[in-house]
This record gives structure tokens, C-alpha cells and sequence, in this order.
């Protein structure tokens, strides 16, 4: 019995073409590898190329609380100028070793009210003779248009201003001091034998009435070649921030026409000068004199016979002194180690004592004499 079936078919062309491809394929199996591995990687590289252009054209934002506020430019420190003699600042430079001039100038009521005082940077006083004080007075960087009345010098003052390296303003003097600023170490300008740069003046009787200017110093200094000071300074400090309690200093030294009295001025942090006959001590031309920094020296005082009758101060070695500043006292002690050495003032711990910026008013009194504060 046969079985009838279907007879086998040719194979499709497809399929012929699926199987030479198949053949083909595991013929060239390792070129194909090699080639796909080429392909792949240049197409991950193309990617990447890609990818990186896209991150690298967005704007990157870093988050703000990371970053810290923006600094100003820094500004440049202000400049600030300073005269080496009283400390106080000058709206332009000075150079340091600038002339210093000193002038002797009278303090009897017939003198008063001075003239060019208030100016001064630094002043010291004592007793001339007779009970009867004297003042010289050291500018630098201030240089008052009248200064007077100019009295003659004596050795204690010569002493106290050596150090400063001034030009030295007087009319004559003592003998001891004549010999000393004669004889060819100091910078004179004695009226004696430079008259024409001084004169008297009609509104007032003689002795009392010579006066100079600065103008007229200046000119006699450069006539003379003086125009430098080399010196060591005091050392100053700006005004404290915490003020003291001291309202009045009350100073002993002979009677009330030179005795003194200074009572605190808290808005200019300076003591306004009086006499003790109640009387204030102005300048002629600016008025009340208010310095910054007032000192009193006790000193060893006598009273000895030269060319008359005249006061004997010991200038140099140590002593008591007592420094008023910033509305306080301070108990210090002072020391001048020669005529040309500056005088310094320490305090209780041996620390050199800093002062205030602006006109230091120095008076010397007799140990026996009193200060009161209150």
C-alpha cells in the first residue's frame, strides 16, 4: 500500500541569501570582530566628544550658600603727620630734624597777656628770682606771628632746652648763662647782638615790651645757618579713651601771681590755665591757654648771690614729679642724666611714661612746695 506524501520543495531565495550570509559571516569572523571593535569605539569617542562640548557651554552656578560675600578692594591707610617736638598732628609733613627755636619770654602782670603762648609746643617754667617765674617756650612746627615780651635767660632754663638742640631767643641773661650760651657750643640769637630782628613795642613801658616774630626768627636762624635740631623727642600717645576724675590741680609755687591753678576741660581733654589770684591766663592774640599735658617737677631750689641775687635749680640727676593727663594724676619720677641729655619721665614700675599730643606745659617748684587735686 503506498502512502502518499508531499514531495520536498527547493528552498526559498531568502532564505539561500540568510544562509550564504550565515556561511559568509563565520568565514570572516575575526575581520568583522576587528572592525566592529574600531566602529564601536569611535562611536563611544564621537559620544563623548559630544557629551563633554555640552557640559562645558552650560553656565555652572555653584550654590550661593558655599560662596562667601564679595571683599571690598582694600583702601589705602590714611597718611598722617606729626610734629616731633609737641606731637601734634600737622596737615603736611614736617621733616624731623626741622629747626627748633626757644624763647625766654617774661611772666610778670606787666607782661601779660603774652603774645604767641598759646603756640608753644613745649614750655618750662620756674622761678626766675624774686619769686617771680619765667617761661621758655620751644616751637617747631607752630610758628606764632608775635611772640613776646622776651625777657633775658637764665643757667636752669639754658640747662632744661639744651637737649632740644635749639636756636635760643633772649636778651642777654645771667652771667653764668651768658658764659654758657656764648661760648660757641649753642645756637644764639641774643637780641644783644641781633637787634634789627626784635623790637619794642609802644604799648607797653620797658622792660616789658620787646617783641619778635617769626618771621624775623626765620630769617635770623637762615641768616646763621641754624637750621636743623637734632633731638631725642618725648615720646606721646594719642588721648585716652576712658577719662579720669581730677577737676582741678592747684599749684603752689610763690604767691598768688604765679601760683597756679588748671581746671580739667573734658570736651578738649586740656587744663585751662589760671593764676591763683583768679585771674585766667590768656594769650593776647588766642586767648585762654589750655594745654594738653601739665607736669610739675619738684626740684632742689636755693637762692644764691652771682652777678645779683638769683635762683639755683638742680636740672640734672632725679626727682619726684607728677604728670597730669587725660583727667588723671599720675605719680612718676623724673630723670635728666646731663645738661645735653633729655629730661624723662618714668613711672612707679620704671616704664617711661607716654604723652598726650599737643602743648606740654612743664613747671618746677621747690620740694617744700604743694600740689592739690581734687
Amino acid at each position: 500500500m503506498k502512502v502518499r506524501g508531499r514531495a520536498s520543495k527547493p528552498p526559498r531565495s531568502s532564505d539561500a541569501r540568510v544562509e550564504r550570509f550565515k556561511a559568509w559571516c563565520k568565514t570572516h569572523k575575526k575581520p568583522l570582530i576587528i572592525v566592529g571593535s574600531i566602529l564601536a569605539a569611535a562611536l563611544i569617542a564621537v559620544a563623548s566628544f559630544f557629551i563633554l562640548v555640552a557640559i562645558n557651554s552650560r553656565p555652572v552656578t555653584a550654590p550661593t550658600a558655599d560662596l562667601e560675600p564679595e571683599q571690598p578692594a582694600p583702601q589705602p591707610e590714611p597718611i598722617h603727620y606729626y610734629s616731633k617736638l609737641g606731637g601734634q598732628e600737622l596737615p603736611s609733613e614736617l621733616p624731623e630734624n626741622t629747626n627748633v627755636t626757644a624763647v625766654m619770654m617774661e611772666n610778670t602782670p606787666m607782661a601779660r597777656p603774652q603774645s604767641g603762648l598759646k603756640n608753644a609746643e613745649v614750655i618750662f617754667e620756674s622761678i626766675a628770682e624774686y619769686e617771680v617765674t619765667r617761661f621758655i617756650a620751644l616751637y617747631q612746627a607752630n610758628k606764632p606771628e608775635l611772640i613776646g615780651p622776651v625777657r633775658s635767660l637764665r643757667m636752669h632754663y639754658l640747662d632744661w632746652v639744651t637737649a632740644f638742640s635749639p636756636s635760643i631767643a633772649h636778651i642777654g641773661g645771667s652771667k653764668a648763662s651768658l658764659d654758657e650760651v656764648r661760648n660757641g657750643k649753642y645756637k644764639d640769637i641774643d637780641q644783644f647782638f641781633n637787634g634789627s630782628y626784635y623790637w619794642r613795642a609802644s604799648d607797653r613801658s620797658a622792660p616789658h615790651n620787646v617783641y619778635t616774630s617769626f618771621k624775623n626768627l626765620d630769617e635770623l636762624n637762615q641768616s646763621k645757618g641754624y637750621l636743623t635740631s637734632d633731638f631725642t623727642a618725648f615720646p606721646r600717645k594719642e588721648d585716652a579713651t576712658e577719662l579720669g576724675h581730677v577737676k582741678k590741680i592747684t599749684v603752689d609755687i610763690t604767691t598768688d601771681n604765679y601760683d597756679l591753678v588748671y581746671n580739667y576741660n573734658a570736651e578738649s581733654n586740656s587744663w585751662d590755665r589760671n593764676y591763683g589770684n583768679g585771674k585766667p591766663h590768656l594769650d593776647r592774640e588766642a586767648g585762654q591757654i589750655s594745654p594738653k599735658v601739665v607736669i610739675i617737677l619738684k626740684v632742689n631750689e636755693k637762692t644764691v648771690m652771682e652777678d645779683g641775687k638769683r635762683e639755683q635749680i638742680t636740672t640734672t640727676g632725679d626727682g619726684e614729679a607728677l604728670i597730669f593727663q587725660d583727667g588723671k594724676m599720675e605719680n612718676c619720677k623724673w630723670q635728666k642724666l646731663s645738661r645735653t641729655a633729655q629730661i624723662e619721665f618714668y613711672d612707679m614700675d620704671g616704664n617711661q611714661i607716654a604723652l598726650n599730643r599737643g602743648q606740654t606745659w612743664i613747671t618746677a617748684i621747690p620740694k617744700t612746695k604743694t600740689v592739690v587735686y581734687e
